[in-house]
């Protein structure tokens, strides 16, 4: 499953960012990656999401992001992550989670992470230590029941 995602995660490179957007080649926020993911390698998604704003995490003060995570993958320790795991993200250590993206890669010359970047788009870029230190969960995916 690990690498059916990458391999879909690399397909929605270049996708221009756009809030709420879940559409290869038209527009993708971070969740939007991963939905878009889910839908190529699991099938339908599994729930409805209510309209969000950008700075839903802030307003909110809730875990939304990472119990919906709970819901539906497989929760694995963080170290654990291999390439085409999905990495949640706290921008800073006092707010939850709000990011996520797509290891892409481990070990020399370090860590990649495919995710939609606000202001960007779809990229693969390197995970330095700002990164790194804000790491929060990861996840593997679901076996498919077909």
């Amino acid at each position: 499953m690990r690498t059916a995602a990458l391999a879909a995660a690399r397909g929605w490179l270049g996708t221009p960012y756009r809030h709420q957007a879940s559409l290869k080649g038209q527009g993708a926020d971070c969740l939007g990656l991963v939905r878009g993911v889910w839908r190529e390698v699991i099938g339908p998604e599994p729930e409805t999401l209510p309209p969000y704003s950008p700075d839903w995490a802030e307003a909110g003060g809730a875990e939304t992001l990472r119990d919906a995570a709970r819901r539906w993958l497989v929760e694995i320790e963080v170290a654990a992550a291999q390439p085409g795991d999905v990495l949640l993200f706290r921008m800073r250590a006092d707010v939850p989670i709000k990011h996520c993206g797509i290891l892409s890669a481990t070990g020399e010359p370090g860590p990649r992470l495919i995710h939609a970047y606000w202001g960007r788009s779809v990229i693969e870029s390197w995970m330095g230590d700002w990164w790194l230190r804000r790491r929060a969960a990861a996840f593997t995916w679901p076996v498919r029941a077909d």
